[in-house]
């Protein structure tokens, strides 16, 4: 995808603008080297043989089961000149069913997540589920052995007859989790409490049926893996366990292999202060996550990840959870800050390399909600923030662009205008259209095949477009990105998260005494 300097001029049914296309290519495009195993961490694993896997060769058992990329391949080298700063990107794409293997290249499928035969425990947090699919991911000579934990939010009893009344194919999303993981001895289902609800009723798919649930939610998109060579592993993505998603453009962060530590060695005491982007700081904030849900939920597995070292990951994690959160006594290097104030927090260690040149700020998100301007304003602050040498923030105001699809090109994905299901931007109301003027001159295109084609490599390299080969797999995919100028050919931080542009998933502008309310559960990593 690429990017011109038009600017938006109007959204006919067709399309929302005539405007570039601006490519998650840019910074994906070091995405297509494998993240580094256990083994480049220079990390020792047990002598365990697991037993020979009857995958390779057999015929999928579903016509609905997602094909994995197998053993990954590699890409020849490329032959642009890399800036000597530069470096693999440890997040990587998903497999999207419909693509051909050429654009598949060095991509993860949930079977590659999920079905090694060394997986002894596996915690699936999300927002959508499709049982059956799950156990189909996992390695079918190992599969009634792994003890699979699934954590949905679907917890508010609703009126059952007055849904079969007016829907008669539905039942409760709670139900149809709960009556499925029966049929596996192995699933345990574990239901987070939403303290913060937004209205009810909003439509989701589950095992191929129509259902609805309430929708101020549990959004947070993760997998936790603890292995039988006693090693574990945190993977954040953004795509919902069902089906359909796994044909949508998607992104997956795998921590590296997870090692123990000595029992005797102390966690990090809640009240030390340790820098953000480093594995110990990771791992407290992630704890202090799962501790949101309580003991009784999350308890048995914050135990087992504290005998983890962390030290390996070098990211810093930014998660919400529902809560109400005062700025003024929360201190910010003891405590985890939630939604936009974490980010803002995170961000104000980065520092740019913008130097007298104007940074870009691209986002990139599947749903736009009705956010309001001062709202919008708020959260373009926070995502500003920089580190500076004497505490004050640089002068030059990024440029702010906004990804987001066409009527035409869901039209043209994969799965057409099914995958609009997962893709929102209400402009019916009168507010709605409001918060469409004032969004229409960052918006950009996602596949923008109206742009100029990128040079050949037989031309010059200085401004090279590398394709992500995205163009026909509908994004749900969550990114935000600052490059260090204009032209974004530097970046000073990237971000793929669970959370969209939403007040429930970032929090509300901040009240006159400080306090920040959040509604839902996200996760993802800077």
């Amino acid at each position: 995808m690429s990017v011109s300097d038009a600017n938006q001029q109007k959204i006919d049914s067709e399309s929302h603008a005539d405007v570039q296309e601006i490519s998650s290519a840019d910074w994906k495009s070091t995405t297509r080297k494998k993240v580094a195993s256990s083994k480049d961490c220079g990390r020792s694993t047990k002598p365990i043989s697991p037993p020979p896997s009857r995958k390779a060769g057999k015929e999928t058992k579903a016509s609905w089961k997602t094909s994995g990329s197998g053993s990954i391949e590699t890409l020849p080298d490329d032959p642009a000149p890399r800036d000597p700063c530069s470096r693999a990107s440890p997040i990587q794409l998903s497999t999207v069913s419909g693509l051909p293997a050429s654009s598949n290249i060095d991509t993860l499928s949930l079977g590659d997540i999920l079905g090694d035969p060394l997986i002894e425990e596996c915690w699936l947090f999300n927002y959508l589920f499709d049982v059956d699919f799950i156990m189909s991911q996992l390695d079918e000579d190992t599969r009634e052995l792994v003890q699979v934990k699934l954590v949905h939010g679907s917890w508010k009893s609703e009126d059952s007859n007055r849904i079969h009344i007016e829907h008669p194919s539905i039942t409760l999303i709670r139900y149809q989790i709960q009556e499925a993981a029966k049929r596996y001895a192995n699933v345990q289902v574990i239901t987070a409490y939403m303290a913060e609800m937004y209205g009810k009723g909003v439509l989701i798919i589950f095992d191929r049926k129509f259902l609805t649930r309430q929708s101020g939610t549990h959004h947070s998109k993760m997998i936790i893996l603890f292995r039988h060579d006693n090693q574990a592993q945190v993977i954040i993505l953004t795509g919902n366990f069902i089906v359909r998603d796994w044909s949508m453009c998607q992104a997956v962060w795998r921590s590296p292999l997870l090692v123990l530590i000595d029992h005797t060695v102390k966690s990090p005491t809640h009240s030390e202060t340790l820098p953000i982007g480093s594995g110990p700081r990771f791992k407290k904030d992630l704890l202090a996550y799962l501790q949101a849900y309580g003991s009784k939920r999350t308890g048995a597995l914050t135990g087992q990840l504290e005998k983890y070292e962390f030290s390996s990951i070098r990211a810093a994690l930014i998660a919400s959870v529902p809560r109400k959160q005062n700025l003024r006594s929360t201190d910010p290097g003891a405590e985890t800050l939630w939604g936009w104030p974490g980010l803002r927090h995170i961000l104000s260690s980065i520092r740019s390399a913008s130097a007298g040149v104007t940074p870009r700020i691209v986002m990139q998100c599947s749903s736009v909600a009705s956010i309001g301007e001062k709202w919008m304003a708020s959260l373009l602050k926070a995502l500003s923030v920089t580190a500076a040498p004497n505490g004050s923030q640089p002068k030059q105001t990024p440029k702010v662009s906004l990804v987001f699809p066409t009527a035409s090109e869901i039209r043209r994905s994969v799965d057409g205008y099914a995958s609009g299901g997962s893709i929102h931007m209400k402009t019916q109301t009168p507010a709605q259209q409001k918060q469409l003027t004032y969004l229409r001159p960052m918006l950009c295109h996602w596949a923008g095949e109206d742009q100029p084609s990128a040079p050949s490599s037989a031309e010059p390299d200085v401004g090279r477009v590398r394709q992500a080969l995205r163009r026909r797999a509908a994004p749900h995919i969550k990114t935000y990105i600052r490059f260090a100028d204009e032209g974004m050919n530097r970046i000073d931080w990237a971000m793929m998260t669970s959370a969209n542009l939403s007040k429930q998933a970032w929090g509300e502008v901040a009240t006159a005494g400080g306090e920040v309310r959040i509604c839902s559960y996200e996760i993802g990593v800077v």
